[in-house]
């Protein structure tokens, strides 16, 4: 039993969902807690400096400032939306539907214009030297312009459309199912070319556009809900639902094929949850820029468990299957 592109079935059910997020919202917090004690990893918490002295065979900690967790996370909310603001132009300048249109008969300067050299998430890939990035380079390469320029033009038609036609500020946080979100047509075959633009491309494209509506399905952001999730299955027959899997290749990555729509819901779920959190240190989370401070948190909580990740790209035959 193998889910090569999508996820097993059970997945879908409300009752697995809220299994899911019943299990996040324990661990939530105490990674929040981290976040600020870390300052997002830019800094050592006590505990760890409690374990460094103790390894030194000391029992005295040294003298610290006072942390005030309320100006740490005001200047970490500040940052991620500085960082998330450096590279947005080229999206909102090249990803419109008036420039798109520009772009129709000339779809070959589109894909090897603006794919390849404006649109920043498509150009830092092609440019990676990681090894797991080859195939992505080998697919771009392959790929029809026609259908890049097409599946583009659609992503951001319909996120403009969505956009306007029924986003409401203060009622998108009312949502508390995926069915009353309703991501799903995001994941059908016009919104995807395979191997160039899935999930991850695409999420960023959106979030770049209305990052008030549509979150970040990066990499690290599917490891973190593998950890949020206590890495476990909830029934399913594989591992984690948030895991890719090749025994063949002996790799093991962050499950680059889930679903954009299911993914968001969690995402939204840990937005309002951040939102209770944040509020109890005075801070009002911007609506503008709702999931900046999810991407940044999610963000932080992969690069936590940096280690154990780089371990299980590497282990993959370590882990049964029941069939």
């Amino acid at each position: 039993m193998y889910y090569p592109n999508n996820i097993e079935e059970i997945c879908w059910d409300q009752d697995h969902i809220e299994k899911v997020w019943n299990e996040m919202q324990k661990f939530i917090p105490t990674y929040f807690q981290k976040y600020i004690d870390t300052e997002s990893g830019q800094a050592i918490s006590e505990s760890d400096i409690e374990r460094l002295a103790a390894s030194f065979g000391s029992t005295s900690i040294p003298n610290s400032r006072p942390r005030n967790a309320t100006e740490i996370l005001r200047r970490l909310l500040r940052e991620s939306i500085v960082n998330y603001e450096k590279d947005r132009q080229p999206y909102q300048e090249k990803l419109n539907l008036e420039a798109l249109e520009e772009y129709k008969h000339d779809v070959n300067s589109f894909k090897n214009t603006v794919l390849r050299k404006q649109i920043p998430i498509i150009n830092r890939t092609l440019n990676s030297t990681a090894q797991e990035l080859e195939k992505f380079k080998i697919a771009f390469r392959d790929s029809q312009a026609g259908d890049l320029f097409k599946v583009t033009f659609n992503i951001v038609e319909l996120a403009c459309e969505w956009h306007d036609d029924w986003y409401e500020e203060d009622k998108f946080e009312e949502i508390n199912t995926c069915d009353d979100l309703e991501y799903y047509e995001l994941d059908e075959d016009e919104y995807i070319v395979y191997g160039v633009i899935g999930g991850g491309i695409k999420s960023q494209f959106i979030y770049k556009l209305f990052p008030e509506m549509f979150p970040n399905r990066s990499r690290e952001a599917i490891w973190a809900l593998y950890y949020l999730s206590n890495k476990q299955r909830f029934g399913c027959h594989e591992d984690s639902q948030f895991l890719m899997i090749n025994t063949q290749e002996g790799t093991t990555q962050q499950n680059y094929f889930y679903p954009y729509s299911l993914f968001a819901f969690y995402a939204l779920q840990i937005f309002k949850k951040l939102r209770v959190l944040y509020s109890e240190h005075g801070i009002t989370l911007p609506n503008e820029h709702r999931f900046v401070a999810v991407d940044s948190f999610l963000s932080f909580v992969a690069r936590t468990n940096q280690s154990e990740i780089d371990i299980l790209k590497q282990r993959s035959n370590n882990y049964h299957y029941d069939y």
